[in-house]
């Protein structure tokens, strides 16, 4: 990849993972609210809540963020091939 290459995709790379966290964010959301009647992962340091219910919602938001994420940026590195013809690595 050349340099011109490398600071062409840096900006669509922070962005695309900005709307990644965003889209994680609602999606874990979603999830959380039809699976519990809390609105919030419950914080850790809050013991009004089990730590089996904390450890799950934690565990849950990590696996949506992740998933999400690696799609997103996946699909960003596949658009930026098709346009310029390069690997973005």
């Amino acid at each position: 990849m050349s340099t011109m290459s490398k600071a062409l995709y840096k900006p669509l790379s922070i962005a695309t993972s900005v709307l990644g966290g965003v889209v994680a964010g609602a999606a874990f959301g979603q999830v959380w609210k039809r699976i519990t009647d809390d609105r919030e992962v419950p914080d850790p340091k809050d013991l009004q809540h089990s730590t089996a219910e904390v450890l799950a919602g934690a565990a849950l938001q990590g696996l949506i963020f992740g998933l999400v994420r690696a799609a997103i940026d996946r699909a960003g590195a596949k658009g930026y091939r098709a346009v310029t013809h390069e690997n973005p690595q």
